[in-house]
């Protein structure tokens, strides 16, 4: 099998895409063939940006209306041999990564935001990753963040900053 990129972002908080958010979508996620956005997108128009690409979303807590009717609060998806779990984890309480994993076991990886603060480890079989803030919504000015996982022989993460604009 061939390698699958994927492009996870989450809590965007924008009401739609601006030219500073579609020029760092294309610097971010131009090689990824699937997009994974974990919530808090706010309006379903930020998904326009990636429609050459497969999507998969979810609703957070900070999202419209038309977003909570459009889009599931969660979702499995099934890459290669792999299942992903997608969320965006508001309400789940301080142990999220426990308490995600026993909602959604047998699961291969779980991805969620919310908390703005990236994450990409492996704890036993399963990779979790929150990929942060993809804009500048965190504390103290802190740069947006996202990750790519890659399916293959096997599923790995990582967690990257946005490019900073030339």
């Amino acid at each position: 099998m061939s390698d699958i990129k994927i492009g996870v972002l989450s809590d965007t908080h924008l009401a739609r895409p601006d030219d500073t958010f579609r020029q760092q979508v294309k610097a971010c996620f131009a090689k990824v063939s699937i997009i994974i956005h974990a919530g808090d997108l706010t309006d379903v128009s930020i998904l326009e940006v990636f429609a050459d690409k497969e999507i998969h979303a979810v609703h957070g807590n900070m999202c419209e209306a038309s977003a909570y009717k459009a889009l599931p609060g969660r979702k499995i998806i099934e890459v290669g041999p792999y299942r992903i779990a997608i969320t965006h984890g508001a309400g789940v309480g301080s142990n999220i990564e426990e308490t995600l994993y026993d909602y959604f076991f047998p699961i291969d990886c779980i991805i969620y935001g919310h908390t703005h603060q990236p994450v990409c480890h492996q704890t036993g079989r399963v990779l979790f990753m929150n990929p942060g803030s993809f804009t500048r919504t965190s504390r103290y000015g802190a740069p947006g963040t996202y990750g790519i996982l890659e399916v293959g022989d096997k599923l790995s993460g990582a967690i990257y900053e946005i490019p900073r604009a030339q």
